[in-house]
């Protein structure tokens, strides 16, 4: 079953390669969608794909990139749109 989740990450997750790492996860695993920094200080992505690969790339979100420091991780768990072909980086 496909699924897709809103995520939204706290801490120490800007400037420390959290995005880039998060794009390279997902294309691993084959979910797809993208990632950007917030204004705030947050992380937002959206992760569609198996729901199992997408709960994989959740887990991840909650580590990050080596020199992140999560804090929190809101998960929305919506609908698969099925609109995205690969994973980016968005700015």
């Amino acid at each position: 079953m496909n699924k897709r989740a809103h995520v939204y990450v706290s801490g120490r997750v800007q400037g420390v390669f959290f995005r880039s790492t998060t794009r390279s996860e997902a294309r691993k695993r084959g979910v797809t969608g993208w990632v950007k920094n917030l204004p705030d200080g947050r992380v937002e992505a959206i992760l569609e794909g198996k729901k199992d690969e997408v709960q994989e790339m959740i887990d991840f979100c909650h580590e990050g990139s080596r020199a992140a420091s999560v804090s929190n991780v809101e998960v929305e768990w919506e609908d698969h749109k099925g609109e995205f072909s690969g994973f980016e980086v968005r700015y």
